[in-house]
């Protein structure tokens, strides 16, 4: 199960509307910085195939400035 965190920098005056956008996608949760313009996502999906998926749907969201991926692991899946 790979579990990933994020700090996402918005373009210029999209901050909230970015964190509503994230916080609608499945796998996410968005964590708004109280002293900057950036937020914190941490991604949850069941499989490498469904995290791959969601990067290229974040890949295309136009209003990610940038986004840097500060810790990532894979936990096995329990049986």
């Amino acid at each position: 199960m790979p579990i990933k965190s994020y700090l996402v920098h918005p373009s210029e005056g999209k901050k909230v509307q970015l964190a509503q956008q994230l916080s609608k996608m499945e796998h996410c949760e968005v964590l708004p910085a109280e002293n900057e313009e950036v937020l914190i996502l941490v991604t949850e999906t069941d499989s490498k195939q469904e995290e791959q998926e969601l990067k290229e749907k974040l890949e295309q969201i136009s209003d990610i400035k940038l986004m840097a991926m500060v810790s990532g692991f894979d936990t096995p899946k329990k049986a």
